[in-house]
């Protein structure tokens, strides 16, 4: 007798699949078979085919088919005067399928829709192309509406704005710019993770939002990572890179970099000159503001009043009048007219080592020049006075800047 091994039994009603783990021997006679002995085959579970239907199969499947959230339903007028008067402001050149989003955003209530649905549901009736996403964010970023960034953040991910490395780059500078730390991370971490690749331009401005944070270490760790990319640095790489330094307190680094440029022949921006100037001046270090002084004109930019007067501060907080006098005398023969803080500046240095002389033949001199004093300058000339107790000639200061007269006279004492 043929012996034939199943592990299952299929009852013919059967409504539920049936699974048997146990083995069992079944004998079916088997003609002209040549097998004597019963033999077992193994066999894996059989798994029926008829189901009963999978409830949350289902349910998963209307969700998948549900209609869009968002119904594209053109503004009506039951808006406000202010949306009345940003829409009327769009410019007429604008094509209709970008004024149709920018109405709808400008009108944008989040408790009606999410703006990523609003978004959604333009692309699929609109078909925009890249250059009606950046005409969009154009004109959100000249009008600097508060969703702009949401708005640009929600563009990355669809397909017709074909974005690139510039316009993450964007996003980060929009985010440093509010001090949004976090969202500038998160943007350049999706960056990476669409295959993306970190470039001179982009480092250089997380190296910018980093020091405006005040974070040294990742903006030093960042100008390293900028470095291993093997391209030459620019002027904006070194500059945010230096004022990370200025706004930690650590000048002399900022000098390092800045000599650094010199042998390669970049300069830094005045900007950058004028941060590391006044850091110095306000510390009273009048070696370092005369060294950053000379730098800025080995650099081929002209020193203009403001930064003249840097350098008399930081020498009037060294207790150096006489170095101070001949950096203002410097100024007046460059021809720079001195302006009222100026002079302010240089009644303050000789206050502080208590020079009344040298500060009225200061002023005698300014009479000579034609130079008058303005607000400042008599507000500081009259305090001094008025320590020393001559109060007929703090009265007289005051009554001379009240009427506006040209001139000061010194007054006789």
């Amino acid at each position: 007798m043929g012996i034939y091994s199943c592990n299952m039994l299929l009852y013919p009603h059967s409504t539920f699949p049936l699974i048997n783990d146990i083995r069992k021997t079944f004998y079916f006679p088997l003609g002209n078979s040549i097998l004597q002995t019963p033999t077992n085959f193994g066999f894996r579970k059989i798994h029926c085919q008829w189901v009963a239907p999978n409830v949350e199969e289902m349910e998963q499947t209307e969700i998948q088919v549900e209609k869009p959230r968002f119904t594209w339903l053109e503004i009506g007028p039951n808006i406000t005067e202010a949306q009345k008067k940003t829409i009327a402001q769009l410019p007429p050149k604008m094509s209709k399928r970008c004024k149709a989003l920018m109405r709808q955003i400008i009108c944008f209530s989040p408790q009606k829709c999410s703006l990523s649905d609003l978004l959604a549901a333009w692309v699929r009736i609109m078909k925009p192309r890249r250059a009606d996403w950046l005409a969009i964010l154009k004109e959100f970023s000249t009008m600097d509406h508060p969703l702009y960034l949401e708005v640009a953040k929600l563009a990355l991910l669809e397909v017709s704005f074909e974005a690139n490395v510039r316009d993450y780059t964007k996003i980060i500078h929009g985010y440093g710019k509010q001090n949004r730390l976090q969202e500038a991370e998160k943007t350049l971490l999706d960056m990476k993770s669409r295959g993306f690749i970190c470039d001179q331009v982009i480092l250089t401005a997380m190296i910018h939002m980093y020091s405006k944070a005040g974070n040294l270490e990742l903006a030093e760790e960042t100008f390293e990572e900028l470095k291993l990319l093997g391209q030459p640095l620019d002027k904006r790489s070194y500059g945010s890179m230096i004022m990370a330094y200025i706004r930690a307190g650590m000048l002399q680094q900022g000098e390092v970099l800045l000599r650094e440029m010199d042998a390669q022949e970049i300069y830094a921006g005045s900007e950058v000159y004028k941060a590391l100037l006044r850091a110095y001046s306000m510390t009273g270090d009048s070696r370092g503001a005369q060294r950053v002084f000379d730098a800025l004109q080995c650099g081929g930019i002209p020193p203009d009043v403001k930064m003249c007067g840097l350098l008399i501060n930081a020498y009037g907080m060294a207790g150096q009048s006489q170095k101070a006098a001949i950096a203002f005398e410097n100024m007046r023969r460059a021809g720079l007219e001195p302006s009222d803080k100026c002079v302010a500046l240089m009644l303050a240095a000789y206050e502080k080592e208590n020079k009344l002389n040298k500060a009225l033949e200061f002023l005698v001199n300014l009479e000579r020049y034609g130079i008058i004093l303005g607000k400042e300058a008599s507000e500081t000339l009259a305090r001094w006075f008025q320590r020393l107790g001559v109060v007929e000639e703090v009265e007289l200061v005051l009554r001379e800047y009240a009427v506006g007269e040209a001139k000061f006279k010194v007054p006789p004492s």
